[in-house]
Formats: structure tokens, C-alpha cells, sequence
């Protein structure tokens, strides 16, 4: 809150003063728990006189919008300047003192502060209309070089006094001016400056834990908590029993962190340490002994509590814990968690028996997706959610799963956010791509999707971690395949939840009119009408279902990935245009190998090129995809057996020979010879996902598309010869597409 405090406070202040037309050049904010401060430097002593000029009706306008324009300025007609037949209002308006907007726009300030937790005090308190402050108001002191602003806000009169530390200093501390702020509270014990007081509590608790033999775990959320906090930081460092050890680490770093404002320790080994670091708002007489120990004493109390949920956890194996899963609704329309348990175990199965993720037992990745959410029910993570999947790994290891099988519950959820490790280990990886799938088609299916910057189901996230997981595995496969997998899935826990018997056949939607029929081969299974306000598991009603995977939202996803990493958004576009590419990591690879290619000379050129011959056939061909054939083997009608039809089939080929049998000139033959080489030479690099070799193909293109235009008219008067060139452009753009749609690339 403080941070955002600073951030409102310089922003209203700028506002208010930009409204009198004074500029702020520069603002210093600062923050403590007792005071919020800005200073602002260098402001004129007054306002510029300001000529304002308004143009109205003509003089001979009627007499209604003369009246009109009069009520607007508050002007009469003789207060009024004609010029060129026209009326304008001119007014002078003065200067103002710097010190006068002032004292208007501090109280404005104060009241239209947009604190996100705030109170009204005293007897004010009673209206709704009272003043609000996220504490009760104390005191504004308010300068303009020595001289004190006068306002009042909620009762309070401005001045130049304020107060000191509350505990080290008595008495009032009179302010001079903004640059003796600082220095006269620093000698009061109080330091205004959050980030000097961040970094006193970083050396400080650094220094600490060093002078036992420690070294203190760093966490700067922690620290600027704790600099927010006081205002005199004196670190400290305590110890606990070691007893509390035998709990899990992130355990007492958790509790130590988010209950008590504590840092940890480890020892030489890394191992956590009996070891805390406290942040004193005082400079104690006895050096902090008694805030140490009652520190710690209160920490006991909290270990305690994380140590008797830890052992009572332990004594109730993970499998016994899941028929309470089926009490946790995970959707209301996708059923429970316990649903969701049954569908990512066969998931990550199917996975790894289709050979998507390699080197895993199936078996061990369908038994790690079964416990990964048994801990959801546990005590410990009733305590602290923070600790989900991490003390199901605990607690598998303790009651003696394989170690793999353990590492991937405590794992399953990774990775969480951009910076979050990937796991690599098989078993982890099958189960945590199983869970990412099933949540994201689940509400793909019941169209519960994100809209702007709404993504209440973290969907974006989860698409942002499956493509992770694929491409830092470098899993192969076609993901619109994973996603119907698990589509079955759902289907399947549809009939289940329906009571209706699940078929061996698979399953699929089918859209007939206004119903839509789930099939198990030629069979309907079920048939439900289009209804998106029903329930998903409504019985006959099951609706919401969208049936097509969401690629488009993945390929969304994969832009913003990878711009991060420098790649062009429209080359993912041309590539993912082609259709049919879902395998993502032969997709980068295509979408690496084509950044690598446009920024060539050869590249630019042949995006040129390209462009131009697909703006002649879209002008002159529209709809035209495919070339003619060029020789006699590539004609559709050398195949044609019937006896019957093999005269006209000779003559059709006798025809269109002579058509083409022109004196090509020599550009355009260089350029058919080109593309005969060009052309299976790309298919085959392309075939053999050599996509750098495909793109060296398309750039012996380059020389001969430019000889091309510049030698030889497309829209030639015969029209064979016309044919015959857009057939050769449509063949030059059939060629670059087999690598990427290179409509879709910018430049």
C-alpha cells in the first residue's frame, strides 16, 4: 500500500497543479508506517497570466445563439470583442501564487486519496460523508520554501511541526523547509527514506546471520515489507528449537515469512538452520535480548502449530485422503476435483503409452496423477495453500512411493509462472501437461474463456506452461490430438456423473439442427439440445460444449512467449496460416529457421518478390492456388484409362501444349528452371524438418524472380503467354508456402 501511496500521492499532486497550469519538474516521494511525503522541487512562485479566447456566433447570428454563447462565458454583450464580423470572448486571467493553489489543492489531495483500505474517525464518523484516511489523520505539514501552506483537512490545521520516532523521541519536530525534512527526522530517529531503509535491514541481517556462522536466504518481498514497517530497523537474529527441523523447510521459511515478518538461515551445508532474523523498529538498551526471545517464543508457537499439522498429516497415507476429493467441487459444470483426478491419471498414461513423453513408467505417472491433489484436503495445506503439491511430495516420499512418483506431485503444478523452473523428469512432465490439458479444454468445452484482462481460470497461464513443458522437453506430437484425448476425458466423466455407462469405442461430438449427439462409433450415446445456460452434467441438458481445440488461444500464447525471446509475432503467424501445424516444436523450429531467413539479403528480397507476384495474382488470378501442370506426368488426365475417353483426353493435351508452346524468354525460362529444382528441393527439407535447408532453397529463387519482373511483362496481349506467367507466379507462391504463408510476414 505504501508503494501505490507514493505513486497516487505524486500523480494527484501533478494533476492539481497542471489544472493552474503549473508544472512539477521534479517530485521525491517518500513512505513510512506513520507518514506519506512528497517533495516537490523546483515550482515557480507564481502562476503566468493567462489570455483566454473563446469564438462565438457572428454578430449577425440570431438573437438565440448570441444568448447562447453569452450564458457559456458569463459574459455580457458589450464584454464581448467582434473581429471580421465574428464574436470571441477575451478574458484576462492573472497570475496565481504558487502558495495560494497550493493551499486548494492539498485538502482536494487528501480527499480524493484512493487508499484500497481506509477509515473515518471521530465523531465526523457518523455521516457517510466524513472524511476517510487509511489511519486517522495526525498532521499535515505543508511548505512552500519556509513559508507554511494554510489548509485544514477532517479538523486538521496544516503547519511545520511534525513528530519524531514514537519510542526514541519526545516532543514536536519543527520543520524549516522540504530540504531539512529528512535530515531534522533523521535526527529524530526517524528515517524517511524507504529504500535507505531497505537496504540498512539488507547489510544488517546479512551481518547477523554471518556473525553466527549463517547466511541469511534473501527474499526482497520480505525485506521491502519489513522497511515498510518500521522506521529506526534494527535487524536481529534469534534461534528456535531444533526440535522444529523435522518439519519440512519451506514449512518454517513459510511460517517464519508470511506470520512473523522473519528471515531464515542456512548453515555452511545449505541446510536451514534453528535461525531467524527479526526487524526491531527500536534501538534497544539491552541490545535486543528481550525482543529476541519473546520474537522467538511467539515463532515457537507457530512452529508448533506446523508441526503438529505435519505429523498429523503423516499419519493418514495420501490414497485414504481421496474419496474427500469428491466433496471439492472443482466447476460447477466440470464436477470435482475428484473428476479431475480420475481424468489427468489416464491422461498422463495416454501420454506416456503414446509414446508423447518418453522414458516414464505408465503406470508411475498415472499413480503420481492420482495423489497429486490428495494433499489439498491435508492439514498443513489447509494452513498454508501457498504449499500445494509441495507437501503431497513430502508426504508421498514418507509413506515410501517411488521417488519419481514423489517428484512429480510435489512438482505437477510447475511451471507456475514465467520464471518458475520446468520440470524435466518424465514422470513429472507426463503429469503436469495431463493437468494443464484437461483444465484448459475443460473450459474451453463449457466456453468459460478469457476476455481482456480477465482470466479468472488462470487459462493464459496454462497455456503459457504446457508450451514450456513441450518445448523445454522437446515433446513431439500434435496437440490438437492431446486435446481431443482429453476431450474423451470429459465426455466420459459427463456419462459417468449421468449414470449412463461410458462405451469402449471413443467418443465424439456430432452437431445435427438444433441438437447435438455424442457418439461412440456409429452409435449415439447421447443427444442434447444447444442450450449454453444449462449445466454441463444437466442430464439431457449437458450443453456449453465446444468441440473445436483451441489452437488459435496457444498460438495467442506462444507470441507473447516468444517475443521475449526476440521472435517476430508475424512469423508465428505465418507459419500457424499453413494449417495442420500443431506439432510445437517443429513449429519454432520452422518459425527460428524463417526469422534467421528474412533478415538475410536473399530473404527480404524474396519476401519482396513474393509480394509482388501475390498482388499480381490477386488482381489479376483471384482464387487462383495452384499452377497449371507443366508437363504431360503432372496432367490429371494422362491417368484416364477409359478407352472411349482417350481421344478427347489426347486432344485436351494437344491443346494445351500448343498453348504453352511459345518462345519463352530467357527470364522466364531461368525462372521455370529454378522452380524445377527450387521446388522439390524445399519439399524434401521441409519433409525432413530440415527448415534451414528450405529456406536456402527458396533463396536460389531470389535471382530469377527479379531477372523476372525486370525482364519480362506479365499482362502480355496473348493471352496464352498471360496464362502461362500467372500459372509461373502461382507456382512461385505454391513454392514459398509449402514453408510459411509469407502473406502473413510485415515488410
Amino acid at each position: 500500500m505504501q508503494a501505490k501511496a507514493r505513486e497516487d500521492l505524486s500523480r494527484l499532486f501533478v494533476g492539481e497543479l497542471a489544472k493552474a497550469g503549473i508544472a512539477a519538474p521534479r517530485i521525491t516521494t517518500y513512505a513510512t508506517p506513520r507518514r506519506l511525503v512528497l517533495i516537490a522541487h523546483d515550482l515557480p512562485e507564481a502562476t503566468e497570466a493567462v489570455r483566454e479566447e473563446v469564438k462565438g456566433p457572428r454578430a449577425s447570428a440570431p438573437p438565440q445563439a448570441l444568448e447562447g454563447f453569452l450564458r457559456k462565458t458569463g459574459l455580457t454583450r458589450e464584454a464581448l470583442t467582434e473581429r471580421d464580423g465574428v464574436l470571441f470572448a477575451v478574458t484576462e486571467v492573472p497570475g496565481r501564487e504558487t502558495a495560494q493553489v497550493l493551499s486548494v489543492a492539498i485538502p482536494a489531495i487528501v480527499r480524493a486519496f484512493p487508499w484500497p483500505k481506509s477509515m473515518r474517525w471521530g465523531t465526523a464518523s457518523l455521516s457517510p460523508e466524513s472524511p476517510r484516511w487509511v489511519r486517522p489523520l495526525q498532521g499535515i505539514v505543508a511548505l512552500f520554501g519556509s513559508e507554511v501552506i494554510r489548509c485544514e483537512v477532517a479538523g486538521v490545521t496544516s503547519g511545520a511541526v511534525t513528530l519524531g520516532h514514537r519510542f526514541h523521541h519526545a516532543g514536536p519536530v519543527t520543520i524549516g523547509s522540504a530540504g531539512d525534512y529528512v535530515g531534522k527526522l533523521r535526527e529524530a530517529q526517524v528515517i524517511v527514506d524507504q529504500d535507505e531503509r531497505a537496504a540498512i535491514i539488507a547489510v544488517g541481517a546479512k551481518m547477523a546471520a554471518q556473525g553466527a556462522g549463517l547466511r541469511l536466504v534473501e527474499d526482497e518481498g520480505l525485506l521491502a515489507e519489513n522497511a515498510g514497517l518500521t522506521e529506526w530497523p534494527v535487524p536481529l537474529i534469534g534461534r528456535f528449537d531444533e526440535a522444529f527441523l523435522s518439519v519440512p523447510p519451506e514449512v518454517i521459511q513459510l511460517t517464519a515469512r508470511v506470520n512473523q515478518k522473519y528471515f531464515v538461515c542456512r548453515d555452511g551445508d545449505g541446510k536451514l538452520a534453528n535461525a531467524f532474523v527479526c526487524t526491531a523498529n527500536i534501538d534497544a538498551t539491552d541490545g535486543g535480548d528481550r525482543i529476541v526471545a519473546g520474537n522467538a517464543k511467539v515463532l515457537a508457537a507457530r512452529l508448533s502449530d506446523a508441526k503438529f499439522f505435519y505429523e498429523t498429516d503423516l499419519k493418514t497415507r495420501l490414497e485414504d485422503q481421496l474419496p474427500r476429493l469428491d466433496k471439492i467441487v472443482f466447476h460447477e459444470k466440470l464436477g470435482t476435483v475428484a473428476d479431475k483426478v480420475e481424468r489427468v491419471a489416464k491422461l498422463a498414461r495416454w501420454l506416456v503409452e503414446s509414446g508423447v513423453v518418453e522414458g516414464a513408467d505408465p503406470a508411475h505417472a498415472e499413480r503420481a496423477a492420482r495423489l497429486a491433489k490428495a494433499d489439498l484436503v491435508t492439514g498443513m495445506v489447509g494452513e498454508f495453500p501457498e504449499l500445494q503439491g509441495l507437501m503431497g511430495g513430502y508426504y508421498a516420499a514418507a509413506q515410501g512411493e517411488p521417488a519419481d512418483v514423489a517428484a512429480a506431485v510435489r512438482d505437477h503444478y510447475k511451471p507456475v509462472g514465467q520464471g518458475d523452473d520446468v520440470p524435466t523428469a518424465p514422470v513429472t512432465v507426463a503429469v503436469a501437461l495431463a493437468d494443464k490439458l484437461d483444465t484448459l479444454r475443460g473450459f474451453f468445452l463449457i466456453e468459460e474463456l478469457p476476455t481482456g484482462s480477465k482470466d479468472p481460470f488462470a487459462l493464459r497461464r496454462a497455456a503459457l506452461g504446457v508450451i514450456r513443458l513441450v518445448t523445454a522437453n522437446g515433446l513431439r506430437g500434435e496437440l490438437g490430438r492431446w486435446l481431443t484425448q482429453a476431450v474423451d476425458l470429459h465426455l466420459e466423466t459427463a456419462l459417468r456423473r449421468m449414470g449412463r455407462e461410458v462405451p469402449s469405442e471413443p467418443l465424439y461430438l456430432s452437431v445435427q439442427g438444433d441438437d447435438r449427439r455424442l457418439m461412440a462409433g456409429d452409435a449415439e450415446v447421447l443427444r442434447f439440445p444447444i442450450d449454453r445456460t444449462a449445466p454441463f452434467y444437466g442430464g439431457v441438458g449437458a450443453a456449453g460444449l465446444h468441440p473445436a481445440p483451441p489452437i488459435d488461444f496457444f498460438a495467442d500464447r506462444l507470441k507473447v512467449q516468444q517475443r521475449e525471446a526476440g521472435v517476430r509475432h508475424d512469423l508465428i503467424d505465418a507459419v500457424f496460416a499453413l494449417g495442420g501445424e500443431d506439432d510445437l516444436v517443429r513449429l519454432l523450429a520452422r518459425v527460428h529457421a524463417l526469422q534467421a531467413f528474412v533478415t538475410t539479403e536473399d530473404g527480404a528480397n524474396l519476401l519482396a518478390g513474393y509480394k509482388r507476384a501475390a498482388n499480381i495474382l490477386k488482381k489479376e488470378a483471384p482464387g487462383a492456388s495452384r499452377h497449371i501442370a507443366e508437363t504431360g506426368e503432372e496432367d490429371p488426365l494422362s491417368e484416364v484409362e477409359d478407352p472411349e475417353f482417350a481421344s478427347i483426353a489426347a486432344e485436351y493435351v494437344r491443346t494445351e501444349r500448343e498453348k504453352r508452346d511459345y518462345a519463352r524468354e530467357p527470364a522466364e525460362a531461368a525462372l521455370v528452371t529454378a522452380l524445377d529444382a527450387a521446388e522439390p528441393r524445399a519439399a524434401a527439407a521441409v519433409e525432413a524438418e530440415d527448415f534451414a535447408g528450405a529456406m536456402a532453397a527458396l533463396a536460389s529463387l531470389r535471382a530469377p524472380i527479379d531477372a523476372f519482373f525486370t525482364d519480362v511483362t506479365v499482362n502480355d496481349a496473348d493471352p496464352h503467354k498471360r496464362a502461362a506467367r500467372l500459372a509461373l507466379l502461382a507456382r512461385v507462391r505454391d513454392a514459398v508456402h509449402r514453408v510459411a504463408d509469407f502473406s502473413k510476414i510485415e515488410g
